[in-house]
């Protein structure tokens, strides 16, 4: 019996495999790269918002030291887009009563900080490493600010609500009535 490809002739043979061979690199051919391009810029900003008032409630004078503790819900926002990270700061004037009456300059300190991503968004949550109980200074005027809260660099992107606990000394011998005081927070940039 005899090969049925030996009686055709060698050229065709040779054309059939270029062909095929052709093919195969037609197909192979079909692939391409595409690169997709995405510009996000940052909207440039770090915010901060708060409410006006902060209601600590009432206290009876019983001659002991009490505390009472009050919270201060902070909306923190740093859409920069940089991971430059950012610092609260806080301060205060002292507790007075208005008639000459004051709590001591150290009646309020920092016990903890709660920190929450706010709802529909993404967040890098912020490292900190401030630690607690904080003293919030206090004075007549209020004095230098200290570090509250921190987002350490390549955190704390997004939007945030920074919530501190601060704990106000009522020593059992205090005069009664009204006492406020004036809560200032901060943000800056940087950790």
């Amino acid at each position: 019996m005899r090969n049925f490809l030996s009686h055709l002739p060698r050229k065709t043979l040779t054309v059939t495999i270029v062909g095929v061979a052709t093919l195969v690199a037609a197909t192979a051919a079909i692939a391409g790269n595409i690169t997709a391009t995405a510009t996000v810029n940052g909207a440039g900003s770090l915010g901060l918002s708060h409410g006006a008032t902060a209601a600590i409630g009432t206290v009876t004078i019983d001659g002991t030291d009490q505390s009472v503790a009050y919270t201060i819900p902070l909306s923190i926002t740093d859409v920069r887009g940089n991971g430059a990270g950012w610092n609260a700061t806080i301060t205060s004037t002292s507790f007075s009563d208005g008639s000459g009456h004051s709590l001591a300059t150290s009646a309020s300190s920092v016990s903890a900080v709660a920190v929450a991503c706010v709802a529909g968004g993404s967040c890098t949550n912020p490292t900190s490493a401030v630690a607690y109980a904080l003293a919030v200074p206090a004075g007549a005027t209020a004095p230098t600010a200290v570090k509250l809260f921190d987002a350490a660099a390549n955190t704390g992107m997004g939007r945030f609500t920074v919530t501190p606990t601060i704990n106000v000394g009522i020593p059992g011998n205090v005069y009664a009535g009204t006492y406020n005081s004036t809560v200032t927070v901060a943000v800056v940039s940087g950790p």
